[in-house]
Formats: C-alpha cells, structure tokens, sequence
C-alpha cells in the first residue's frame, strides 16, 4: 500500500452522472491488479474526514483511471476537481480478480458502473469469454465500446428495454447458457467474475452453486478505511460447512470465491 499525492490528469463526463478522472500515479499505477481500488481523500469537503473507495477502472506505468458516479456528498464534491489539482490517494488495495482457468470460457458480469472494476480483467486474460452489462436504462450500461475493442463480445440487458434485451442481466445471461454445450458431467465450461449490486452478485453466486462452475464476486461495501482497521466492510464468510467468521472486503476481498460467502437473510 502506498501514499501518493497525485495530480488530475483529466476529468470529463462520461455519460449523465457517470464522470472518469483520471490521476497521476506513477508509484500505485504499476503496482495495480484486475479487480484492486485505491481511496481518495475528497478536497474541498470540510466535514468530511474519511476517504472514499474507488475501484480502478485503468492503470499504466503513470496514471491510475476511475469511474464514478456522483450519487452522494463527496461524489458530488468531486465533480469540480480540475486538471492541475492535487490529490491524496492510497493504494492498491484489496485482493482482485485471480487468472482465468484456461480449459473455460470466462465471463464477465457488470452491474452499472460496476463494468469499471472488470476492465482490467478484460484486458488482463489471455482468452476473451463473453460480457454481460445490466443496468436499469440505458444510460447506466458503459464501457462497451472499450470491452469491445479488447476482442470481447458484449451483450446489455436494460429493465426498460432502451438498449439491448429488455429485462435483467441475469436473463440474459441464463439464455445464453442455455444454448451452450456442456462437459460430459453436464457442468458449463465457464468462469465468471462479477462486480455490481448485491443482489445481482447473489444471484450469480446461486447459478455458479447449483450449475457446478466457479464465480468470482466483488463485493460492494463502504470500505471507510480500506486497511482493515475500521471494520465498517465486514461480510460473512464460510468458515467451515456449519460455521461462518467475518471478513473484511477491504483486505480479505473485495474479489471472493462466491462458495465462501454467507449471505444475510
């Protein structure tokens, strides 16, 4: 982990509340892996002591790239950062995605802006699998263009209709499955990995349980400190087949094997 004062680079929209910002970063930016975060303290928020968890969406030898969306005080406070500016940020942090099996398809699943935590993993595997973006309209579905242009195929699924199939990822996703062949045991030849609201990230992990095959789930939770001191991420994660013990998303994960997590009722 490292502590990085960091310049803005660039900083434009992305699409309605979705904005990128890229920052210098020339120490944290080699160092990144698929699926890791960096946190950023917000300036111009008085108030506000604690720093704010971004997943990186891109990283080079000098740079690290995020994609938010301006849903709360310190998104919103963010939005009037400028080139030049100074910013002081941690990282990388967390665990991230493992390496694909190479004998299976992968597959990624992105809920909204969680498509910016899959990117490097994107650009990162050897094999290119197939994408599935989910998001309420339109406008919350990003980055195909760039998943695309890494050899990946994308298909979107929108519960209004306004852009791909209408309906949930998860729709989507169980169609295609259902037209691909199997092994001899009956299990598909695939392994997911998924970032995006939890109640999408369970529904995946229930699939990967009862169809045999591996998902990789990142876990979404406000990791205040992100060094796992506040404790303000804990999950439950399986400890034996009976038992649970809590882990904290900010070092434990945020990637896990979806079999480990215990999921509240």
């Amino acid at each position: 982990m490292i502590q990085e004062d960091s310049e803005i680079l660039n900083h434009h929209d992305q699409q309605q509340d979705y904005r990128v910002l890229q920052l210098s970063a020339p120490a944290i930016g080699p160092l990144v892996r698929p699926g890791q975060f960096i946190e950023l303290l917000v300036p111009h928020l008085n108030d506000a002591v604690l720093r704010r968890p971004f997943s990186v969406y891109k990283a080079d030898k000098q740079s690290v790239t995020i994609l938010y969306k301006v849903v709360g005080k310190g998104t919103a406070a963010m939005q009037g950062l400028a080139p030049g500016e100074k910013v002081d940020i941690i990282g990388p942090l967390g665990n991230g995605f493992p390496d694909n099996q190479e004998e299976l398809t992968p597959v990624l699943i992105g809920g909204g802006y969680g498509a910016a935590a899959l990117y490097l993993q994107a650009q990162a595997l050897s094999q290119k699998g197939v994408v599935f973006f989910g998001g309420r309209s339109g406008v919350d579905i990003l980055c195909v263009d760039e998943f695309e242009a890494l050899g990946w195929e994308v298909r979107v699924a929108t519960e209004d209709g306004s852009l791909g199939n209408r309906g949930l990822v998860t729709d989507s996703f169980d169609r295609w499955l259902a037209e691909r062949p199997s092994s001899s045991d009956g299990t598909p030849r695939i392994e997911l990995f998924a970032c995006g609201p939890e109640g999408m990230l369970r529904a995946f992990g229930d699939r990967a349980a009862t169809g045999g095959y591996k998902a990789w789930l990142s876990m979404d939770r406000h990791m205040a400190c992100g060094m796992g001191a506040c404790l303000t991420c804990v999950i439950k994660k399986r400890a034996t087949e009976s038992s649970w013990q809590w882990a904290r998303c900010c070092k434990e994960g945020p990637v896990f094997d979806s079999t480990e997590i215990v999921w509240d009722e």
